[in-house]
């Protein structure tokens, strides 16, 4: 029989045992403080911000610059503008070029396959501008088209002057848009973003590794980039992918190369350990049928034109549920696909809106015949008049 004194030890230590549990599903600790000067945590599935220090502030982003480099090639790529066995002729810009190289030569044809990893995984300043000149005849237009990109991203406070992230004035960006164009990569063009995750890239007979420790140090690490100047310090975007779930870090001016790895994996840890990326209805996927009047058909299909996403602390999924609000009880053909029709949100046991997104039309309905359209115009006008 279990005395009093045992049964208390008893019901200590299960009690102990299971607050993890019990705690886990309803508070979300505080996130890590980092030995940087700015940092942000993003869920890549929906974009939502977990952690953001000085994610705003203005800095100078080094080598992280040829992320979007890379990005405008890859999107000109997926394009057909060019050809990844396309040659390119190296300058003698490129070639003069300081910092990290790839090692080309003034005249050497490489191809723009060799540039990418030459970029992504040696950081190559000379590579960079071999691929800036052949895409747009100068890195200053190329430049050009980074910032333009840029802008169709929403990177508020990021301005390229160049293709590498060599320190010029004017050249700027912040954590919160380097997670946001790293977000993009991957999302937008998953068949080049696998070169990230490339540990090692020969070329002249020279291996350089990829500076970013964490792909050796951690399996479920896949990209992106480094960076680094005096200026700067060190810096790291990452990305991992764990059990269908990919987190984005993005962490500015560490003191060494060590310390960058060290302080992003910390806040990659945070974000899995604490939070989990559910997705509750898919892009494309029928939410709702609504009425039609005066169309070829009587009802339209609507859904989101985006995966309809949310980043929620873990054992929380079930407090939420999605709401369709339609914003034209009374649609009128011709209606056209994306038109929008109302918002989904996402509504906690608190009825609390916790976040949102537009419902469109998933396909167009066309305007109907005349006595389709004299018929409903009668029906709506005694649909007015008695509610």
């Amino acid at each position: 029989m279990m005395t009093p004194h045992l049964l208390q030890r008893f019901v200590l230590f299960f009690s102990v045992l299971i607050a993890p549990l019990a705690w886990s599903a309803t508070a979300v600790p505080p996130p890590p403080q980092l030995a940087a000067k700015s940092w942000v945590l993003m869920d890549a599935a929906s974009g939502s911000v977990l952690v953001d220090h000085q994610g705003e502030q203005r800095l100078p982003p080094a080598s992280l610059t040829k992320l979007m480099t890379s990005h405008v090639a890859a999107l000109e790529l997926k394009r057909g503008r060019i050809k990844e066995s396309d040659l390119v002729t190296i300058s003698e810009k490129a070639w003069r070029m300081g910092g990290s190289k790839m090692f080309v030569k003034v005249g050497d044809q490489v191809a723009v396959s060799d540039l990418l990893r030459g970029i992504i995984v040696q950081s190559g300043n000379d590579a960079s501008i071999a691929l800036a000149e052949h895409l747009a005849g100068s890195e200053d237009t190329f430049a050009a088209l980074m910032n333009q990109e840029a802008k169709r991203l929403g990177l508020a406070d990021t301005h390229f002057v160049n293709a590498t992230g060599w320190p010029a004035e004017g050249h700027y960006s912040t954590a919160l848009d380097m997670a946001k164009l790293a977000r993009a990569i991957v999302l937008e063009d998953p068949e080049h973003y696998a070169l990230y995750a490339e540990k090692e890239f020969v070329w002249s007979g020279i291996k350089q590794p990829n500076r970013n420790l964490l792909l050796w140090r951690d399996s479920t690490v896949d990209g992106l980039k480094t960076g680094h100047t005096e200026e700067a310090g060190y810096c790291l975007v990452a990305s991992a992918k764990r059990d269908g779930q990919r987190l984005i870090a993005a962490v500015f001016g560490t003191d060494s190369e060590a310390a960058r790895a060290t302080e992003t994996a910390k806040l990659l840890a945070y974000g899995f350990n604490f939070f989990e990326s559910r997705v509750f209805l898919k892009q494309g996927e029928t939410v709702q049928s609504v009425d039609v009047w005066k169309g070829t058909a009587r009802t339209v299909k609507a859904g989101l034109a985006a995966d309809f996403a949310a980043a929620l602390p873990r054992g929380a999924g079930s407090d939420y549920q999605t709401r369709v609000v339609l914003t034209n009880a009374d649609l009128v053909a011709p209606v056209a696909a994306g038109a929008p029709l109302g918002r989904v949100e996402l509504v906690g046991a608190d009825g609390k809106v916790a976040m949102q997104a537009p419902l469109v039309s998933l396909e167009a309905v066309e305007q109907g015949g005349f006595f389709r359209r004299a018929w409903d115009s009668i029906r709506l006008f005694f649909r007015g008049l008695f509610g």
